[in-house]
C-alpha cells in the first residue's frame, strides 16, 4: 500500500530522524522516497528592500539554495547508503502549501514534530496543516527520534468517529504485517456491560488478517492524549494510529483535544487522517 513516500526535509538537526523514518518504511514495503525541501520567500515590504538593497536580497536567496544543496546531497547519501530508490525536490514556496501540493502524489506523508526548543523550527504548524489538506496518511515523526523498527506493535486510538475509520485503512498495511495490535477506546459512550468498545472494528480487521485486541479504559481526570501515550508506553508501541480533528482545529488550540496533545507530547510516531 506504501509505494511512493514524500518526507519532508529541512535544515534542522531533527531531520535526521524524518530520514531514518522513511527509510524504515521503504524497507519494509520495498517503496521510493521523495525528499522535499521547500526554501521560503522572503518576506518583507518593498520599501525595507530599496534599503537593504537587492544585493542583501540575493545572498539571502543563495543561502536558501546553499543549504537545500547540502541537506541534498545529506539526503541522496543517506538513501544511497541504506539502498532506497529516492529521488530530491528543492522547490520555492512555503513548507505548508509545498507539502500538501507534493503530497497528493504520494501514499505516505513523513513530516516532522515541531521542536518547542527551537522557535524558528518550520515544522511548526505543518503537521496541522498537511494532515487537514493533503488527503493523504500522515506519519509525523516525534523530534527526539523514533525506534528503529516501526509499526511492529501497534496502538489504534478508536472512537468510531469517521477520522478514526479513515485512519485505521489508511494504516491497513502497517495493521497486517504488525506483530501485535492493540484497539484502544478512552472513555468510550454507552453501556459497555452489553458491548465492548472497539470489538465491532476488531472483528472487522480480523476479517483482513489483523489479529487486533480489544482494549477500554474511562480515564476523567487524564487527557485522552496521554492516556494513549501512558498506554502506548505500557505496551512498549512503537506506531500510534489515529484521526485526526474530529472536532475543528480551532477548537482543539482553543479547549486542547487528543490531536493536539499528541503532536505536543508524542513519544513514538503517529499515523494520522482526517
Amino acid at each position: 500500500m506504501y509505494k511512493d513516500i514524500l518526507v519532508h526535509v529541512d535544515s534542522s538537526p531533527s531531520v535526521n530522524h524524518r530520514s531514518a523514518a522513511a527509510i524504515a518504511v521503504a524497507t519494509r514495503f520495498d517503496a521510493h522516497v521523495t525528499g522535499l525541501y521547500v526554501m521560503e520567500p522572503i518576506q518583507m515590504p518593498a520599501y525595507a528592500e530599496i534599503a537593504i538593497g537587492a544585493d542583501l536580497v540575493e545572498q539571502s536567496q543563495r543561502a536558501w539554495e546553499q543549504l537545500a544543496a547540502e541537506a541534498g546531497q545529506a539526503f541522496d547519501d543517506t538513501m544511497k547508503r541504506a539502498g532506497i530508490a529516492s529521488e530530491w525536490r528543492t522547490t520555492r514556496g512555503y513548507p505548508g502549501a509545498s507539502v500538501i501540493d507534493h503530497g497528493h502524489y504520494s501514499d505516505l506523508v513523513v513530516v516532522g514534530q515541531a521542536d518547542p526548543g527551537a522557535p524558528d523550527d518550520v515544522s511548526d504548524g505543518l503537521a496541522d496543516d498537511v494532515v487537514m489538506e493533503a488527503g493523504r496518511p500522515v506519519m509525523v515523526v516525534p523530534y527526539i527520534g523514533a525506534r528503529e523498527t516501526i509499526g511492529r506493535r501497534i496502538l489504534v486510538a478508536w472512537n468510531g468517529s469517521r477520522e478514526a475509520v479513515r485512519a485505521i485503512h489508511d494504516a491497513m498495511g502497517f495493521l497486517k504485517a504488525a506483530d501485535a495490535v492493540i484497539v484502544m477506546s478512552v472513555n468510550p459512550p454507552g453501556d459497555e456491560s452489553r458491548h465492548i468498545a472497539g470489538a465491532d472494528i476488531s472483528r472487522h480487521l480480523a476479517r483482513h488478517g489483523v489479529k487486533a485486541q480489544a482494549n477500554s479504559t474511562v480515564s476523567r481526570d487524564v487527557d485522552v492524549g496521554d492516556t494513549l501515550l501512558s498506554r502506548a508506553a505500557d505496551e512498549d508501541v512503537d506506531l500510534v494510529v489515529m484521526g485526526a480533528y474530529g472536532h475543528s482545529r480551532f477548537r482543539e488550540r482553543v479547549l486542547g483535544g487528543a490531536t493536539r496533545d499528541m503532536l505536543q507530547h508524542m513519544t513514538v510516531p503517529v499515523l494520522m487522517s482526517h
